[in-house]
């Protein structure tokens, strides 16, 4: 069954009585080439486990399932899974399971089907829920070995986006910190059906070995660079004091005045690794 012709995803949905779903961000993707750049892209061999997360007809599942030991495709749509049984009936090395990725223990997961080197994501992620998805999967880089998705074109950029860019923030702060972004395919909305509004982009997330920046609290940095951006209009003391309770103008100032830098700077001016020394001289152990 070839699900990247337009003419049989039809004739799927039709016979299953079923159309694609706004509020679950549902566009199939339709291009042969870039379901093999997704596959290649990932590094995926007969000794790896796949989780996929949002399969849909299980178009991208079944070149994962050609290539790799074990594929567990997670679906949120229940109305899906009697399709996706159908479809993927001739593959024994994938394991359905009907739920919430976001509310899904991705280690459990992991425990049952994984093997010892870890876990590989592969998915063509809904645009609506994408950031809090893959924030959700760098929760877990010591299992998970690499993430390969495709994103709207836009967060794509966002990922991969440098200090001073319009498109630098928190997201790209974090998926910095947790792995190493690099975009292997830009895909047109016309690849899809039906056609999404926006252009994608497939990105890999190589999960990193140790992370790039030493800090006393990682969590506490991140709470730093989130109450940053929510003011990225404000200079760094007055988006800090503001966002953080504990924090006074002084403290950042004075922070501030030891990394030589003026107390008008903007945080989307920093790098992570100015984040870092930054941590390093506001954080006090409770």
């Amino acid at each position: 069954m070839n699900l990247s012709d337009i003419r049989t995803v039809r004739e799927v949905m039709n016979r299953y009585g079923i159309s694609a779903q706004k509020k679950y961000g549902q566009n199939f993707l339709t291009d042969e080439t870039i379901l093999d750049t997704i596959v290649e892209g990932a590094g995926i061999s007969s000794d790896d486990t796949v989780l996929e997360i949002g399969p849909g007809l299980g178009t991208l599942t079944a070149k994962l399932a050609g290539a790799a030991r074990k594929v567990v495709a997670v679906e949120i749509d229940e109305a899906l899974i009697p399709v996706l049984k159908h479809t993927l009936d001739g593959f024994d090395n994938v394991e359905i399971i009907s739920a919430d990725i976001l509310r899904c223990d991705v280690r459990e997961l992991y425990e049952r089907y994984g093997t010892g080197d870890g876990i590989k994501v592969a998915a063509n992620l809904p645009y609506y829920i994408t950031t809090p998805i893959v924030l959700k999967l760098l929760e877990y880089s010591d299992i998970i070995r690499n993430i390969t998705v495709m994103v709207q074109k836009e967060v794509a950029q966002r990922m991969q986006a440098g200090p001073g860019s319009k498109d630098y923030g928190a997201l790209s702060l974090a998926i910095q910190y947790y792995s190493d972004p690099v975009v292997i395919a830009d895909v047109p909305s016309d690849r899809f059906y039906p056609s999404p509004a926006v252009d994608s982009a497939v990105i890999s997330l190589e999960s990193r070995e140790n992370p790039p920046v030493e800090v006393p609290d990682v969590e506490y940095m991140f709470r730093l660079i989130r109450a940053t951006f929510n003011m990225r209009r404000k200079t760094l003391p007055n988006a800090l004091s503001a966002g953080i309770s504990e924090l006074s103008r002084a403290q950042v100032e004075k922070a501030l005045d030891a990394m030589d830098l003026p107390h008008t700077v903007r945080g989307e001016t920093f790098s992570l690794e100015d984040f870092a020394r930054l941590t390093e001289l506001l954080y006090i152990k409770s």
